[in-house]
């Protein structure tokens, strides 16, 4: 019985070396690097090239690296009947949190304008919002987006939810799917936690952005699918929007010549809101290779038709 570890995108050697501290007697091969891959039926998965899980005919669990599962889910040639988990991690949620409060701090004390006026040698005096009188409204209210919200609301902005069913968690409001127009009139900074979903790829569009606050901004930290690109620039264009912090792509790296590199209202960080630390999520993910081994149900499993 043996592990493989498969990333494009980060250094599975790390992954690896943790795993085994844990657990001297483990039985880990790294991809591509692979001679036994009859004897693979758990994964460790990161951006896997599509149709590769077709190569491990007793593969059990697909096991993310991080909390989304959707560079998973989009491969149309993973083998019926496997599992894929997702990390739920204290550490992963709350350095989300922060990016998320640091983003809307930003866009209320006018950093990023101020940024802008520096890189022009421009001095000029523009006065701040603050939070108790800036909305955020935070599409996706799960794990992530319930430990934003608290955050947010207990840095004094005014926040609201969107999730699939409306209800009240810790004192915010949450909006349901059929009330998003109330939902959107009351935000200004928009805030996209959203799994990708068939409902949810193109969510972020014109039509959206035409709903929102005046001088609206939009935050994206869950997957680059869910923004229509050329609607976000004309958003922005036209003054709907006053900008966009974006840290996800729908192709990453952002290629050179991506006009959002230019934009001067569009700022973009490289996929860094929350970054999964081997060391932290170690234990989580022995803890499902040994359900696994012994028949019990798994931690943080995704429902693969659902999406999350």
């Amino acid at each position: 019985m043996s592990i493989v570890l498969v990333s494009t995108a980060r250094a599975p050697e790390k992954w690896a070396s943790t795993l085994k501290e844990k657990n001297k007697s483990l039985d880990i091969q790294i991809y591509p690097d692979v001679d036994r891959p009859e004897a693979v039926e758990f994964a460790i998965s990161w951006k896997h090239p599509e149709g590769l899980y077709q190569n491990y005919p007793n593969l059990k669990v697909i096991a993310s690296m991080g909390a989304g599962v959707n560079h998973i889910l989009k491969d149309e040639d993973l083998p019926e009947g496997v599992k894929v988990t997702r990390i739920v991690d204290d550490q992963l949620t709350k350095d989300m949190s922060h990016f998320i409060l640091l983003q809307c701090l930003a866009v209320s004390r006018n950093l990023f304008t101020h940024l802008q006026s520096q890189s022009s040698k421009t001095w000029k005096v523009k006065s701040y919002q603050t939070p108790e009188k800036t909305s955020v409204g935070i599409m996706g209210y799960g794990v992530l987006g319930q430990a934003a919200g608290n955050v947010l609301k207990a840095n004094g902005f005014d926040v609201c939810g969107y999730a699939n069913s409306s209800k009240t968690v810790d004192g915010i409001q949450v909006y349901a799917a059929e009330e998003q127009e109330e939902f959107l009139k009351n935000t200004q900074i928009l805030v996209c936690l959203l799994p990708v979903t068939s409902e949810t790829k193109g969510i972020l569009n014109l039509d959206v952005f035409k709903q929102l606050k005046p001088d609206a901004y939009l935050v994206n930290v869950a997957r680059g699918e869910h923004v229509v690109e050329a609607d976000l620039i004309s958003a922005i264009d036209q003054g709907m929007l006053k900008g966009a912090s974006l840290d996800v792509f729908q192709e990453e790296p952002l290629p050179e010549s991506h006009p959002f590199w230019n934009h001067p209202h569009v700022h973009i960080t490289p996929h860094v809101a929350s970054m999964t630390d081997p060391e932290s999520v170690a234990n989580q993910l022995l803890e499902n290779y040994k359900r696994m081994q012994n028949g019990k149900p798994l931690m943080n499993e995704v429902d693969v038709n659902k999406g999350y």
